[in-house]
């Protein structure tokens, strides 16, 4: 079993359902992203889903792309990505990690060169964000050959078609978007559509389901949980918290580390 199949078994067993933080690598430096996910971690963050800095972040909005911003103007490369990562897996064994990036990516140094350098790095599943379900052949061969689950999103537009071509090739856990447009905490709509979605993804014996974009409340992560998810995730509302502190890492960790501990809390 997979680190990400493991988390989910072992939080059902127990009644819970998965709270999974996002943030950007290197951001706003490789230090102070280490001590980041850190606090994740230690505040009850059960996987962690992990952005590389692009410039052209297709499904990201200002909050996310600002962060890009950030660490790209740090000079922070795909390079101190892997070697980020790298330190989060040998200190953190177990922690399940994904990836959610651009295919640009992966393209420039080649799906092989890519996917192999996360496997010997500790990622275990990819989300390409701009890759749709029905050009999915051209990397999920790469990934399942070094043992890289690839993830898909189920978008709140999704025919049958799509749903079941998503849960035959997701691994790992499949992303629900909760509406369309981009990411935002501020837009906290959520489409009238997503019970079908759950009932259909389930029936099609999809991958463990997380619920995306704009989460950003526990009443958020309960409601989740309430459709049948297995769990959440959540990036702008925590990307904000980054944004806001810049000037104080020292309240930078304590607001995230409480906002992270209550939307754990909502999982229970």
């Amino acid at each position: 079993m997979s680190r990400f199949d493991q988390c989910v078994a072992k939080l059902k067993a127990k009644n819970e359902g998965a709270f999974v933080p996002f943030v950007t690598l290197c951001d706003p430096n490789f230090d102070r992203s280490w001590e980041i996910i850190e606090t994740l971690i230690a505040n009850g963050a059960d996987a962690l889903e992990l952005g590389f800095p692009f410039s052209d972040p297709l499904l990201d909005g200002p909050v996310i792309q600002a962060a890009n911003k950030r660490a790209l103007d740090g000079g922070y490369s795909t390079d101190a990505c892997f070697e980020l990562i790298a330190k989060i897996r040998q200190k953190y064994p177990e922690i399940p990690i994904g990836l959610l990036l651009c295919a640009n990516l992966i393209f420039v140094p080649t799906a092989d060169v890519f996917f192999k350098r996360c496997a010997e790095n500790g990622v275990d599943a990819v989300l390409i964000a701009d890759l749709p379900v029905l050009a999915a052949e051209e990397f999920t061969g790469t990934a399942k050959k070094y043992g890289i689950q690839p993830v898909f999103i189920c978008p709140p537009n999704a025919d049958q078609a799509t749903i079941e071509k998503v849960a035959e090739l997701t691994e790992g856990y499949t992303y629900l978007v909760s509406r369309a447009g981009v990411t935002s905490a501020e837009n906290q709509a959520h489409a009238s559509n997503l019970d079908h979605l759950v009932e259909n993804l389930k029936r099609s014996n999809s991958a463990p389901i997380l619920q995306g974009f704009g989460i950003a409340k526990p009443a958020q992560v309960k409601e989740a949980l309430a459709l049948g998810c297995d769990g959440a995730i959540s990036g702008s509302a925590i990307v904000k918290i980054i944004e806001a502190n810049l000037a104080n890492q020292t309240k930078l960790l304590k607001e995230l580390g409480q906002f992270v501990k209550e939307m754990k809390a909502a999982t229970l």
